[in-house]
């Protein structure tokens, strides 16, 4: 059995609408501007990111939560973003296809802003 662990993104619309393009099976590729790809931690982090920032900029925000194999992730550090419950991964860009290969079932939509 593949073990895995269980991540949250935050996402707009946009984001969703590519997401959803993909059979809700991998997250779109990064913008230029965008150089990392940061899966969180836990719910409560991703709601305060989709309600708090997604929805003044882009009118609603959603709530993703996804699994990732456990071999996969462990390349990558867990870093904290401010405080302890503020934990994410930071994975670079040119690494989202082989993190999307990771991902183990659909993504799924969890909560949604407003």
């Amino acid at each position: 059995m593949t073990e895995t662990i269980t991540l949250w993104r935050p996402v707009g619309p946009e984001e969703l609408a590519l997401i959803r393009a993909a059979g809700m099976r991998a997250f779109p590729p990064r913008l230029p501007e965008q150089p990392i790809f940061y899966p969180v931690l836990s719910e409560d982090y991703a709601i305060s990111i989709a309600r708090d920032w997604n929805v003044p900029a882009s009118g609603a925000g959603y709530v993703t939560r996804f699994a990732v194999r456990r071999d996969f992730l462990d390349a990558y550090a867990v870093q904290e973003a401010g405080s302890r419950d503020l934990r994410e991964y930071w994975i670079p860009a040119e690494d989202l296809p082989a993190f999307n290969a990771a991902l183990v079932g659909p993504i799924e939509i969890t909560k949604q802003f407003p």
